[in-house]
């Protein structure tokens, strides 16, 4: 398991509220407390209320001089006092459950914060700082390594199933899964039903398998049955990549980079080393500078964020020369905590490079839809200031707040660590160098596009994202989608998008800064 972070800055910060053996050691001139078994009731307890500390009462290092009564949670002001070890709170996903709504946003009359959750077994903290997917992961399509779309039936009572994705790195991938293949059987099971009963029962046996037999079939209609374990592996992010070659109106060839990511694993693990996530982005980009391209489609589609160091890493890679050493994105934390910002050191923003990547592009398209979320949409928000940012797709998931990854833990009778959960609560809200944010209920495209979920990757003739952006490449416009006979001739196919909203929530959707982590623990 990965090095477990912020241990003495959480724990600490019951220092004078608190004094026991099990929360935390006690000062050598006091008495030592009596011997306390640790109990599942009392792990439940302890980390019910020591995350309503550190969100509602005390900062995170410890309460030491300033930070003393600062509280971390964005919207903390709209909670009221509550009892945190009340009876009513069967454990610390249902207070926070409660905590969570109480901020409503007025322009949709819903929570502002449904985003906020515990990882209480720290697999996505390993996936997200250090690109590792582990083998005994909790329900998550990274446990082996794909994700599924489902999309309309023969008939209103079934569903077929298809790849959305599957990471190289991965089980499925090893295995030689694509995406677009569509999934015939599942451990022998051919009849899908369309109820949702049925569909959440089939998504939970495929995300949650260590090991699983599925029959697909493939674009070229072969079929294959493969069984897929479960395995360690090092995430790549990076699903496909290619270069096009396009002619504009004055009949000049134009070189289009092209590749898909579906999440922000960071470039350095907790150790400040490269990651593989790293070393795949730079073989894309150096493959991009290498062909001089001057038109750039990054496909977001399944993105649901991750790492805002990756962002601030694909930001400096594509933004123009005159954005170097000028501001990238600000933050915005809760009132207490701007009041006092230079005494939490936290940062207020973050700088573009002295001198970015240098890939001088004309126009840089994102392939968006209702998954792209948090960091991937930090990404392209941060760019819009500086350079010709185009939206195609469908508009974004909605997401401009991020998380400071607080690691929870108690000490037994011999002070030994004994883990809880890391606590992903709400602490700031980013916008770009104009001041631009806010985009609670998505960020809105440029250009419409369907998302054909058994179409593979890089298909220019079926895809309609990819058609939208080499269209624009080439004429300067978007295609009309109601009389383009170009899409008119792909949609006779058999097309299918998946149905919206039908795939159960899945895996990570957020935005998390390990550097502002690290500045809380006093690591830095």
């Amino acid at each position: 398991m990965y090095r477990k972070l912020f241990s003495a800055g959480t724990t600490t910060i019951l220092a004078g509220a608190l004094c026991t053996g099990t929360f935390m050691s006690c000062h050598k001139d006091k008495p030592a407390p009596p011997p306390v078994d640790i109990t599942d009731a009392l792990k439940k307890d302890s980390l019910k209320y020591l995350m309503y500390q550190i969100m509602q009462v005390t900062y995170g290092d410890g309460g030491r001089t300033v930070s003393k009564g600062l509280p971390t949670y964005y919207w903390y002001s709209s909670v009221p006092q509550l009892d945190p070890l009340a009876g009513k709170y069967a454990d610390a996903n249902a207070l926070l459950t409660e905590m969570k709504g109480y901020a409503i946003n007025l322009a949709t009359n819903a929570a502002y914060d449904h985003y906020s959750f515990l990882d209480e077994d720290g697999t996505i903290t390993n996936q997200l700082m250090n690109g590792v997917s582990e083998q005994n992961a909790a329900a998550n399509p990274s446990k082996l390594g794909f994700d599924i779309g489902f999309a309309a039936g023969a008939d209103a009572s079934k569903v077929r199933l298809f790849v959305k994705y599957a990471d190289k790195n991965s089980p499925a991938g090893k295995a030689g899964v694509l995406r677009g293949w569509e999934i015939i059987s599942v451990n022998g099971n051919t009849n899908f039903s369309s109820a949702s009963s049925a569909i959440n029962s089939l998504y939970n046996t495929i995300s949650t398998a260590s090991t699983i037999t599925l029959g697909f079939k493939k674009q070229d209609q072969t079929s294959v049955t493969l069984t897929i374990n479960s395995a360690t592996y090092n995430i790549n992010p990076v699903l496909f990549d290619t270069i096009y070659t396009v002619k504009n109106t004055a009949n000049i060839n134009i070189k289009v980079g092209y590749f898909a990511m579906y999440t922000f694993s960071s470039v350095t693990n907790d150790a400040g080393n490269a990651t593989a996530t790293k070393a795949a982005l730079d073989q894309t980009i150096a493959k991009f500078k290498a062909q001089g391209i001057k038109q750039l489609i990054v496909d977001f589609r399944y993105n649901g964020g991750g790492a805002t160091s990756t962002a601030e890493y694909l930001d400096n890679a594509f933004a123009p020369s005159a954005a170097g050493g000028k501001v990238m994105y600000t933050y915005k934390y809760n009132d207490k905590i701007m009041q006092n910002l230079a005494a939490t050191k936290l940062d207020a923003q973050v700088n573009f490079a002295a001198a970015t990547g240098g890939m001088s592009l004309d126009n840089i398209f994102f392939i968006v839809s209702g998954e792209t979320a948090s960091a991937s949409e930090l990404t392209l928000n941060n760019l819009k200031p500086y350079m010709n940012v185009r939206l195609i797709g469908k508009k974004t998931y909605g997401k401009p707040v991020g998380f400071i990854d607080f690691n929870i833990t108690m000490y037994d009778n011999d002070h030994k660590p004994v883990y809880l959960a890391d606590l992903y609560a709400i602490n700031f809200e980013t916008m770009n160098a104009n001041g631009s944010g806010g985009y609670y209920t998505g960020i809105p495209v440029d250009a419409e596009a369907a998302d054909y979920v058994n179409v593979a990757w890089g298909n220019t003739t079926s895809d309609q994202n990819l058609q939208q952006a080499l269209n624009y490449v080439s004429t300067g416009t978007y295609l009309d989608l109601r009389t383009s006979a170009r899409i008119s001739a792909a949609a006779s196919n058999d097309l299918r998008a998946a149905i919206p909203g039908i795939t159960p929530a899945r895996g990570f959707n957020g935005m998390v800064d390990f550097r502002l982590s690290k500045k809380v623990a006093g690591l830095q």
